[in-house]
């Protein structure tokens, strides 16, 4: 019997072009999609319609599943599939899944035996760490710490032990990312690298890798609300 297949569909970084960052398979997959699993049903839209599903997207099925989305609400998901279907996950931005709501949908597919195909796309944690010239050979996605900055701090502290072996990285939510910034500064060695690299594959693209001390001296430096990931090694 066939189950249906869960597609795993990138959506690009920032607000260019999908052409920039998305390959020839993505495109010739979404005209075949009819039921789509989404983070943001507007986000999602606005991708579809510029990657060539403008006029059609009327005729599409949207699903949400967010972070306050219910588990019985993602068990609900299940029918989705049935006589076959194919269904297409999006998140926000990037690779679904990944740090991402998502992932609820991929655990309940594989819990039914329904195939779960990725597709190749931007990863803005691997494209930052290979960017970075820190460790690639041992590393560590912490996500988000704690928000609460003696909370925060304490766990930069803990990370930062773990970077004399294994490079850290981190993401924030953007208008928390100059508060991390600043604990970082406050808390990591004068001597641990840092990179930050922000708006990933956008035209103003942003990757710098300096020691914390080096960082302190770049007077008046504002990250912003901009998509940043953060990427440590202790020396």
């Amino acid at each position: 019997m066939n189950k249906g297949k869960l597609y795993l569909i990138p959506s690009p970084l920032g607000d260019g072009a999908p052409e920039e960052v998305l390959p020839a398979p993505v495109f010739a997959l979404l005209p075949r999609i009819h039921r789509y699993v989404v983070e943001e049903v507007r986000t999602a839209r606005r991708f579809l319609s510029a990657a060539g599903l403008k006029g059609r997207i009327a005729e599409l099925e949207f699903h949400t599943l967010n972070e306050h989305t219910t588990q019985a609400e993602v068990e609900a998901l299940l029918p989705l599939f049935q006589d076959g279907a194919e269904v297409g996950l999006i998140s926000e931005a990037g690779l679904p899944a990944v740090a991402d709501p998502g992932a609820r949908l991929v655990e309940l597919c594989h819990r039914h035996g329904i195939e779960v195909v990725p597709m190749v796309g931007p990863s803005s944690l691997m494209m930052a760490l290979m960017s970075s010239g820190l460790n690639g050979q041992s590393f560590a996605f912490a996500g988000y710490i704690p928000a609460k900055t003696e909370e925060r701090r304490t766990t930069l502290k803990t990370l930062e032990k773990r970077a004399l072996h294994q490079t850290q990285i981190l993401i924030e939510t953007p208008y928390r990312n100059d508060a991390l910034f600043q604990d970082m500064l406050q808390v990591l060695s004068p001597r641990t690298r840092l990179c930050i690299a922000a708006n990933l594959t956008c035209p103003d693209q942003f990757i710098r890798t300096l020691s914390v001390a080096e960082w302190k001296r770049q007077n008046g430096f504002v990250i912003g609300k901009r998509p940043c990931v953060f990427i440590f090694q202790a020396v």
